[in-house]
């Protein structure tokens, strides 16, 4: 089972510790195979719209800043528990904030 687990932007700037430990955390995940992809995402974007078969590109920024995503992860597990200690797992290193897991379908 693949899930994709998103964060929300936070205003807090990391640290050296917080790099430290998720460096460790994300190695760990790598070495048990279980991170397929990370990465940070930019804040804004492009929204394509389609309407009545017209297709509308819009430039970001989209949410208010609280609300936008900053960055992912896709991991492989053998269910939606495991998915959920995982993100329980990042959550408590780099605190406050609000991540959201949603299931990967298909290939």
């Amino acid at each position: 089972m693949r899930y994709l687990m998103t964060s929300l932007a936070s205003d807090t700037a990391p640290d050296d510790k917080l790099f430290a430990e998720m460096g460790r955390f994300i190695e760990e995940l790598t070495a048990s195979g279980v991170l397929l992809a990370t990465g940070g995402l930019e804040p804004g974007g492009v929204r394509l719209t389609s309407s009545g078969g017209e297709i509308t590109v819009t430039d970001g920024p989209f949410a208010e800043a609280r609300e936008a995503v900053g960055g992912f992860a896709l991991v492989e597990v053998r269910s939606k528990e495991e998915a959920v200690e995982l993100g329980r797992r990042f959550r408590a290193i780099v605190g406050d904030g609000v991540s959201v897991l949603q299931q990967v379908f298909g290939p």
